[in-house]
């Protein structure tokens, strides 16, 4: 199955935030190549809310470029066999945990937002991912500072989109 395949299936079996979920489909259907960086009309990208829910905390990238803090996440890549495995890629790519495992249910939330050019349009899946006991941490090329933040202390940090995908993963746990 070809990533575009895993994309719209995992999209179609995606209950919830029925307009935008449409939204991605049909970005998709007009846009063969929708999940690539190269589709300047905007591309689906994947990332991963990293939680220790053990210790009620979440790892977030001060990211270099927006200077914000966010979920790990990124660009899909032609070696990714799906959006989880995109997900689990970057997540594990820019907190430099090994041992990262996908909270199972599927996505837990989308998010389309707006990028600086030359992207113009993210149409993110958000996933979350599981740390393992006493995870390490580093800091990649692609951040500023990599950080653990209690869940009260995220509203303070990061923006809307981070609070509902903490919120929402918080409902699944």
């Amino acid at each position: 199955m070809s990533l575009y395949d895993d994309a719209v299936l995992v999209l179609k079996g995606y209950e919830d935030q029925a307009e935008l979920r449409q939204a991605y489909l049909d970005h998709l259907a007009e846009y063969p190549d929708g999940l690539w960086k190269a589709c300047h009309a905007g591309h689906i990208t994947a990332s991963a809310l990293v939680i220790d829910p053990v210790g009620g905390r979440v790892l977030l990238t001060l990211h270099k470029k927006l200077r914000m803090w966010l979920q790990m996440g990124g660009h899909c890549e032609p070696g990714d066999a799906s959006l989880a495995d995109a997900a689990l890629r970057e997540a594990t790519e820019e907190s430099g945990v090994p041992g990262l495992s996908l909270l199972p249910g599927g996505p837990v939330r989308l998010d389309q937002h707006p990028i600086p050019p030359p992207c113009h349009c993210h149409f993110d899946v958000q996933y979350a991912v599981v740390a393992p006991p006493d995870a390490v941490h580093a800091i990649s090329d692609e951040s500023l500072d990599v950080r653990w933040f209690g869940y009260d202390e995220v509203d303070d940090v990061a923006d809307e989109s981070v609070v509902r995908l903490l919120e929402a993963t918080r409902a699944r746990l």
